[in-house]
This record gives C-alpha cells, sequence and structure tokens, in this order.
C-alpha cells in the first residue's frame, strides 16, 4: 500500500516571495517529508517497567521535556511526560516496537499515515517559526522538540539542526495543507524554495 502524499494539492515546486537578487542557498528551504514509519509510545501510570530497560533502535527513551534521542535512521521524540514519538526511516521497526513493548504497561499507536510533515531549512527558520508560534525559539536547540500550536493549529517541532536551522513540523494530516499555507505565507518576507 502506498501512501498518498497530505500536501499533494498545495505543495508547488519553485521559487517564492522575496526571492528575485539574492543567492538560491541562502533561500529558506520548504518540502513534505513522506514515508516515514512514526509511532506513539504512551506508558501507563499503572506500569512498573522502567523506560531504561527498552530500546528502540539502539536508542533509550528519555522522559525529559524537549529531549530527542536519535541516531542515523531513527528519532525519539518527549511528546510529554511517559508519551514519546518515533520516527524512523525503518518502516520494519514497528514490529520490533510490538515485540518488545508489552500492552500491559504500553499503548503503541502507529501514526504514519495521520501525519502531514513540513520540513523546513534556512538561516531564518525561527523567524518564520516565531510570526505564528508563542513558545520562545531562541532557547530552542539542535535535537529539542515541542509541542505547541501555529496560528491556532497542534502541531510538533523536531530541530534536527542548528547551522543551517532545520527543522520538521507534523500536525495532523486534516491540518496539513492549513499548516502549510500559514508556513510559506510567513515565508514569502525571506524568499523560499519549495523543493
Amino acid at each position: 500500500m502506498s501512501s498518498l502524499s497530505a500536501l499533494a494539492n498545495v505543495h508547488s515546486i519553485g521559487q517564492f516571495g522575496d526571492y528575485e537578487g539574492k543567492n538560491e542557498n541562502n533561500l529558506l528551504k520548504i518540502s513534505e517529508i513522506k514515508n516515514l514509519l512514526i509511532v506513539q509510545i504512551f506508558q501507563y501510570k499503572n506500569s512498573t517497567v522502567s523506560i531504561d530497560s527498552v530500546d528502540i533502535d539502539g536508542l533509550k527513551l528519555k522522559d525529559e521535556p524537549l529531549s530527542v534521542a536519535n541516531n542515523d535512521d531513527t528519532r525519539l521524540l518527549w511528546n510529554g511526560p511517559k508519551n514519546w514519538f518515533v520516527v524512523s526511516t525503518k518502516k520494519n521497526l514497528f514490529k520490533n516496537i510490538l515485540e518488545n513493548f508489552k500492552e500491559s504497561d504500553f499503548a503503541l499507536t502507529n501514526l504514519s499515515h495521520s501525519r502531514a510533515i513540513i520540513q523546513i531549512e534556512g538561516q531564518e527558520v525561527k523567524e518564520v517559526l516565531k510570526k505564528g508560534c508563542p513558545f520562545n525559539f531562541n532557547s530552542l536547540e539542535k535535537n529539542n522538540s515541542i509541542n505547541s500550536t501555529y496560528n491556532g493549529i497542534a502541531f510538533t517541532v523536531d530541530l534536527l539542526e542548528d547551522n543551517p536551522d532545520k527543522a520538521r513540523l507534523f500536525t495532523l494530516r486534516s491540518f496539513g495543507e492549513s499548516l502549510y499555507h500559514s508556513i510559506t505565507d510567513a515565508s514569502l518576507e525571506f524568499g523560499f524554495k519549495s523543493l
């Protein structure tokens, strides 16, 4: 089964906004990321299992705000107390997660087809995010993740790189087009290249 793009009706390739006369390498880059495994893991309150005893693709879950554990294929985003997102290029990782996390201790939900993912990269990423979100992005560092709203749309920000900034923005698939319009509108002032 192939997945249908959440942004197929709105994502256009090209250069937009104030891009004329600027070095193409200095423009913001906006793209849709597809075909990632996204699993939500929630540990029940009555669970006595230590998260130190579980491992996902060689990574340990961290139960601390903003934290992201990562390797080349997989990122574990803290999503709230005893709540994480697993984001991976390894589609078969879900089978491994199901085998290693007991139903009596954890709720596991495959969210892969229910999210739209926008990736934005460039020097002005945090400025774009500041335009619609109340979070202080000056404090957000590489391998940090937050949950907030952007122009009223619930979203998750995962900061992958910080020189230049590269962030993945996750939202419910049904809000994907609205978030895309909000992000691209906020990017027009800087000029952006849609990939």
